[in-house]
């Protein structure tokens, strides 16, 4: 189902109340038979939509859906450049492909993703509008090489967010993790487009989960955690993309004029590894030593026998030293 079509936007939107909706009913409202709204039904549900049917009520989705809104989250983050998508195959993509028509600050923000994807290649679980799959444009005129620790700040800018939805006791974990209680919470995933010499073009992916089912997190192979496990109320995904925006403007702006130093001091009170024994892994090798933050390249440090290694980019994994 690469597309949600009108009649099923339709249906969805009809039965994101949460109440029960005869076939019926959901026939005469969309235009359609008995045998269509059952096939709709069926569609919905291949996308993670949990509905179900009880004879003589009809069907009824779960808990209801508070479906993304555009015109929301404009309001609330003070931006012109919101797009909502019901289903993409990635919204990391959906603004790469964009490039060159699109100005900074430009966001998309999906209910689905069809091919999610996060570091490494690693596919990202996606079930309709339960997790926030958001994506963000920005271009830097200075260049790619100032860009190495863009990672670590899109964290504290993550971290920001959801501390104004009242989500405290977030960490980060290097480079591009956000983890709550050693349980993964959200990821990053930065792709650039840029030449050494011109502006560098960059698309933010940032995946949060928020209302993970059982079934759901089955298909995870780490420890997870969902912030409606962490709130006593339900998160408003609106309300959270739009602080989103509002912080990595900010956050970005002064970025390219200063770069990571000023926020050092953030991130070693956020890092959830320091002053811990971690294995580094690189490829087939591994590092053992303890971790002592960043520096402001973004590069890790890591104490060695009582010297101090840099690492940065490319295919490296930080573990806690197993026990």
């Amino acid at each position: 189902m690469s597309e949600l079509n009108d009649k099923g936007a339709c249906l969805l939107k009809l039965l994101a109340d949460g109440k029960f909706h005869s076939g019926e009913t959901i026939g005469k409202e969309l235009g359609v038979s008995r045998t269509s709204v059952n096939n709709y039904i069926k569609a919905l549900q291949s996308i993670g939509i949990d509905i179900y049917k009880v004879t003589g009520k009809g069907y009824c989705c779960a808990g209801g859906i508070e479906l993304l809104d555009a015109k929301k989250i404009e309001m609330h983050s003070q931006s012109k450049r919101v797009h909502v998508e019901q289903i993409v195959d990635s919204t990391n993509q959906y603004l790469l492909d964009k490039i060159g028509s699109i100005e900074k600050g430009q966001t998309c923000i999906a209910e689905y993703q069809s091919n999610g994807r996060g570091r490494r290649g690693r596919s990202w679980v996606s079930p309709f509008a339960s997790h926030l799959y958001f994506s963000f444009y920005w271009r830097f005129d200075s260049g790619i090489d100032r860009l190495s620790g863009l990672s670590l700040l899109v964290g504290i800018a993550t971290v920001n967010a959801l501390e104004k939805m009242g989500i405290q006791g977030v960490t980060l974990k290097w480079p591009n993790d956000i983890y709550y209680q050693n349980k993964k919470l959200a990821g990053i995933l930065i792709e650039l487009n840029a030449q050494a010499t011109e502006a560098c073009h960059c698309v933010i992916g940032i995946g949060i989960n928020v209302r993970m089912s059982a079934e759901q997190g089955a298909l995870i192979d780490q420890p997870w955690v969902d912030l409606n496990s962490l709130s006593a109320e339900p998160i408003d995904r609106n309300a959270l993309s739009a602080h989103l925006i509002v912080e990595l403007q900010l956050l970005l702006g002064e970025y390219e004029k200063q770069g990571l130093q000023p926020y050092l001091d953030r991130w070693f009170s956020l890092d959830c590894f320091l002053s811990k024994s971690v294995n580094v892994l690189i490829a087939d090798k591994i590092q053992t030593g303890i971790c002592r933050g960043v520096n402001a390249k973004g590069a890790l440090l890591l104490e060695v026998d009582g010297d101090i290694k840099e690492f940065i980019g490319g295919e490296i994994s930080l573990r806690l030293l197993d026990k």
